[in-house]
């Protein structure tokens, strides 16, 4: 097993604040308070128990804190019989929080990377994205997180991560723009140095698209 511990600070656990946590029982009033805000009624039959299930909803949208993606990347392979060519997740269903609105922002991410002598499970780089998905987030932040993560735990030849997502705060409010997508991408060491592997990389990722249309 080889580790190699970051430097960067957008890859480290988030630290907790010194300010206590708020009890489960806070967190529910909190959601009364909001429900009385809007004007409703949190007594009414059909509102008693959704503070319960917002409090309960948060702690599976935003588990990603307390959570180490370094750890997840710990243990690599040596035994790859030499293979030192590309490695690429695609279509990996994104699910985050927009930190500005508290919305969701819903997509797909690829991830690829040059292996180095050493590699890693794929379910891993997945979810290395669910630990920082499962934070409040921007998704340009989001994607440069997961490269980093990726780049300085397994030290690979380059790393390139592309994030397509719609974002609810800009479909549900503000300029109402349903079916929009945003895109976003990192591309580090060869993906950033070398057009040729870039290339070859947004081919992979595009090709089903491209299948799919003809």
């Amino acid at each position: 097993m080889n580790i190699h511990r970051p430097q960067r600070a957008d890859i480290a656990p988030v630290e907790t604040s010194p300010e206590r946590r708020p009890s489960r029982a806070e967190a529910e009033a909190a959601v009364r308070t909001l429900l009385r805000w809007a004007g409703d009624n949190p007594g009414r039959e059909g509102l008693r128990d959704t503070p319960a299930r917002v409090a309960r909803a948060y702690g599976e949208f935003f588990a990603g804190y307390g959570l180490d993606p370094v750890e997840v990347l710990a243990r690599s392979f040596e035994e790859t019989e030499g293979y030192d060519e590309m490695v690429v997740l695609r279509d990996i269903r994104v699910e985050s929080h927009c930190e500005h609105h508290l919305v969701p922002i819903i997509g797909r991410a690829h991830i690829a990377y040059l292996p180095a002598g050493r590699v890693v499970g794929i379910s891993k780089l997945a979810r290395v994205l669910e630990i920082y998905a499962k934070r409040l987030q921007i998704q340009e932040k989001l994607t440069a997180q997961v490269a980093n993560c990726i780049d300085e735990v397994l030290r690979p030849r380059g790393v390139a991560v592309v994030i397509e997502a719609s974002h609810q705060c800009m479909a549900t409010r503000g300029v109402h723009q349903p079916g929009v997508s945003m895109v976003t991408s990192r591309m580090l060491g060869a993906f950033r140095d070398d057009a040729a592997t870039r290339r070859e990389f947004l081919a992979i990722i595009t090709a089903r698209r491209a299948e799919a249309v003809g």
